[in-house]
């Protein structure tokens, strides 16, 4: 099947897909192929800036000193100070669940192992480290526009890339951006990747390539 333009497969999604009560996600549902998924190198595990956002900020949450958390403050979503780790450990599990991605300074994560690692770990949202001293602010806009991308061991996995009620041409950059880094990481690139499809959070799937 020959590929579509994006926007000609984002309009038909979006007229198939009755408006709901909520503002639903656009995503792109890509299935693999000629890969041995077994070999952790095959495996896509990306976190994507996409040029238009997915429609809602990502959240960030930092862990650090109070030097770099008083940088911060104004633009991450949660700041946790190192010492407080413990705290924040008891009630891990169902806060993880709100925040999208974690940065934390780097003599902290030795630490953030034994403690988080159990709960960050299996959902793919351990810190990425951060000089002590530096200023990530600009990382953490970038993460706030992304989208995190993980196909594990499965042949077909699924992204974002955006939400009902963005302008298309921006739904259609980011359809564009988060393929070419995508097929960009894959072995035989676009050959690595039997279909795509786009759907809204609960209408049908409409093929793209």
């Amino acid at each position: 099947m020959p590929d579509r333009p994006p926007l000609e497969v984002i309009a038909e999604a979006l007229e198939k897909a009755p408006e709901r009560k909520f503002r639903e996600t656009l995503e792109l549902s890509v299935n693999l192929k000629d890969l041995d998924l077994s070999v952790p190198k095959n495996r896509i595990e990306e976190e994507i800036p996409l040029p238009h956002g997915r429609g809602r900020a990502a959240r960030v949450a930092v862990i650090g000193s109070p030097e770099l958390l008083q940088k911060v403050r104004t633009v991450a979503d949660v700041v946790i100070p190192g010492q407080e780790l413990d705290e924040f450990a008891k009630g891990a599990r169902k806060a993880v669940d709100t925040i999208d991605f974690f940065l934390a300074e780097a003599p902290l994560m030795p630490t953030i192992g034994k403690r988080l690692g159990v709960v960050l770990g299996p959902r793919g949202k351990m810190p990425r480290p951060v000089p002590p001293g530096s200023d990530p602010t600009n990382l953490i806009r970038s993460l706030q526009r992304s989208v995190r991308v993980r196909s594990k061991g499965n042949r077909t996995f699924h992204a974002p890339v955006g939400s009902r009620g963005m302008k298309p041409e921006e739904i259609a950059q980011n359809v564009d951006a988060l393929l070419a880094r995508i097929t960009g990481k894959l072995e035989r690139g676009r050959s690595n990747i039997e279909s795509v499809y786009l759907k809204t959070t609960m209408g049908p799937a409409v093929r793209l390539w």
